[in-house]
């Protein structure tokens, strides 16, 4: 069978289904204007949840000063190449130091790019004769690194303590005797359904079991713990986390990424990435301005407190309507509700139309047939205001939900795609 006729017959994949009918409004949308808490969505001012702009760094005055005056200075080019074969400098090096003090680890190395910068760690750190054990929640980026992995894998139920005891005991199992070693990988903060992943519970099992701990604290850093350093400073575990990772792309509103821990581990990692060896090393303006960023984030703790703030503010007030948003303990907040893929469509188009309230939808195959999920981002640059009006708009949409009112438009939604299908 011809490849390209094998793809198109099964309807462009799971997500790429809906693309006839959902591209560029459900699909791809386009938030246009300056990073704040509203935004223009199709041609009109929408209050916007649906960017990790955590502190609200990524416009800030001080930090875009210095994010021009880093491009003026060096252009969008330099370093060029690979870090390892001509793309290292001073600032690289300084930033990597800065970033390990923070989060309280020997060593850093930067990563071009999270998704790729994780994948890769996982390849690195394991061989074939490894066991992986890994929360079934775990974010995509975890989810293939563990994909590449040539021996065994193990998924335990998402922050099931009894669970990861049942897979670490078939790992030890497969390990002991041999120079195989176990790797366990939860996260800080799990990014759908905003609880932190259970690391003091997870740690307490590395004396018995002897692994190796890989945290992805993407939502995590800058947003918990008492100074920023995420997750595990929040649940007084930092020290028992081997591999810490955080991306720049949340709290820092940057690009880029990092890994920090034991300096050796970190040594080998630097020596071994494959995505980091054979590619572009980060650009030297995301390089000083993310040196900035982290200036702001460690040195005034204003940023921080005006997102919980926010973030308090909004979850209680969900809560109080009604709403339900799950065991979320982070700023992640992810709104339930029931019904098709087209009532989703429908709610969140009467929710941009008619409400001003931009925010993500997510629906099978995500998750579960049935289910619908709204996630909000609150972040330090929303209002006060912007909560309100919120809270009033989700109220009226989930009584109108409930009232069958996007069942019509479901029937029109279904016929469309079932034409282009």
């Amino acid at each position: 069978m011809d490849l390209f006729e094998k793809i198109t017959k099964n309807s462009m994949g799971s997500l790429g289904q809906y693309a006839d009918i959902a591209e560029g409004y459900w699909i791809f949308p386009k938030l246009e204007g300056e990073l704040k808490s509203r935004m223009t969505f199709n041609g009109k001012e929408v209050i916007c949840w649906s960017i990790n702009n955590y502190l609200g760094l990524g416009n800030h005055p001080e930090v875009r000063a210095v994010d021009d005056q880093a491009t003026k200075d060096w252009g969008l080019a330099y370093p060029m190449g690979s870090r390892m074969m001509s793309g290292n400098t001073d600032y690289h090096d300084k930033f990597e130091g800065q970033l390990a003090e923070f989060v309280k680890k020997e060593a850093a190395v930067l990563l071009n790019f999270g998704y790729q910068g994780i994948m890769s760690s996982i390849d690195a750190l394991v061989d074939r004769h490894d066991v992986i054990v890994y929360d079934s929640e775990s974010h995509a980026c975890i989810i293939d690194g563990v994909r590449m992995h040539l021996g065994k894998r193990f998924a335990f139920q998402h922050n099931d303590m009894e669970s990861l005891e049942k897979c670490l005991k078939r790992a030890k199992r497969l390990t002991d005797g041999t120079n195989g070693g176990i790797l366990v990988i939860s996260e800080g903060v799990f990014g759908m359904r905003g609880d932190q992943g259970k690391l003091k519970e997870i740690v307490a099992f590395k004396k018995e079991y002897g692994f190796r701990l890989l945290v992805d604290d993407a939502h995590g850093f800058g947003t918990l713990g008492a100074t920023g350093a995420g997750a595990g400073e929040e649940q007084g575990v930092q020290d028992e986390i081997d591999v810490y990772f955080a991306t720049f792309a949340k709290a820092m509103g940057s690009v880029g990424a990092f890994l920090a821990g034991n300096a050796q581990i970190i040594k080998f990692l630097k020596y071994n990435m494959r995505s980091q060896i054979f590619a572009k090393s980060l650009m030297m303006p995301l390089v000083i301005g993310g040196m900035k960023r982290l200036e702001m984030l460690r040195d005034d703790q204003s940023h921080k407190n005006k997102l919980w703030e926010n973030v308090n503010a909004l979850q209680a007030g969900l809560r109080s309507k009604g709403l339900d948003i799950g065991d979320t303990n982070s700023c992640v907040t992810p709104v339930y509700m029931h019904g098709s893929v087209f009532e989703a469509m429908a709610l969140v188009k009467d929710m941009r139309e008619n409400y001003n309230i931009f925010c993500s939808l997510v629906v099978y195959p995500v998750i579960p047939k049935g289910m619908i999920i709204l996630r909000l981002i609150p972040t330090a640059s929303h209002t006060m205001k912007d909560i309100e009006e919120t809270l009033d708009a989700f109220e009226a949409i989930a009584g109108r939900l409930k009232e069958g009112v996007y069942k019509k438009a479901e029937a029109e939604y279904a016929s469309e795609y079932a034409s282009n299908t």
